[in-house]
């Protein structure tokens, strides 16, 4: 009886080494499960990964098709970290789900595009036209801002960073605005009825197009006023000082990663290094 009660500590404590900080061990190596969404990511990561080889660090990248999910999954421990949002979406997701999760990192910040399969520019947008945006608060409000940059209407400026249609205050055309879930704004380019959409760049990749060279408009990066739309690498508060995954994050932040992010498809040309 005294044996099995050993064995079966020494089996415990064996996973609880192979989970320790919460990673897990293989093959002597620690691997960081990383929630992403889309796959514009995904290059830059690699290349992280390729560099923390020398680290016996290795990066697992799990790919969320739903904005609502990277997050839950982190708070439940179903991944380690997650690099898909911005500051600005993910303090919603903190007040809003009570999540225990905090930044660690600042990865890239993405251009944001307008786009359209009837119109080549925003000024042949006719009264009364149908322009799409996403209809969480945070995204839709930086894409009405987008729409606000290429003087398609004006906003209330008391609105800050959440700006919302019903605080459009000038709208010379009559713009409609719909708003939809952010996956399904790209496909509504193929809706008779929709003349425009601003559309994330993971999307706009996801759907075989180029931000770069398929957006009809896409709004100058302000270093000071897009600050809110810096992505960045989150963790559990309880994790937000482990070792591993301050190593990930700085072999994301390396001047190799960066080349990645301004030289190479997809990202070339719809990102930014911010860090």
């Amino acid at each position: 009886m005294k044996k099995s009660v050993f064995i079966l500590l020494a089996i415990f404590a064996a996973c609880v080494g192979a989970y320790a900080g919460g990673t897990r061990q293989s093959s002597g190596q620690t691997v960081v499960k990383i929630g992403l969404m889309g796959e514009e990511l995904r290059p830059a990561w690699n290349e992280a990964s390729r560099l923390l080889e020398k680290d016996n660090i290795k990066i697992e990248l799990v790919n969320f098709s739903d904005y609502a999910v990277p997050n839950r999954a982190l708070a439940d421990g179903d991944i380690d970290l997650n690099s898909f949002q911005h500051d600005a979406f993910l303090q919603n997701e903190i007040a809003n789900q009570k999540y225990e999760i905090t930044a660690i990192g600042n990865t890239v910040i993405f251009f944001l595009g307008v786009y359209s399969k009837k119109i080549k520019n925003l000024d042949e947008l006719k009264d009364g036209d149908t322009v799409v945006i996403m209809n969480d608060a945070t995204n839709g409000g930086r894409a009405l801002k987008v729409l606000e940059a290429a003087g398609v209407f004006s906003l209330d400026p008391s609105k800050g960073n959440t700006p919302t249609p019903q605080d459009i205050v000038s709208n010379p055309k009559n713009i409609k605005i719909v708003e939809v879930d952010a996956s399904q704004t790209w496909r509504t380019l193929d809706d008779p009825v929709v003349a425009a959409a601003v559309v994330n760049s993971n999307f706009v990749v996801d759907g075989g197009g180029v931000p770069a060279q398929d957006a009809i408009f896409i709004k100058p990066i302000d270093q000071v006023g897009d600050k809110p739309y810096i992505n960045l690498v989150a963790a559990r508060i309880k994790d937000k000082d482990n070792p591993v995954y301050r190593k990930v994050v700085a072999a994301f932040q390396t001047p190799e990663v960066s080349r990645v992010i301004t030289d190479e498809a997809p990202l070339k040309g719809t990102a930014l290094p911010a860090w």
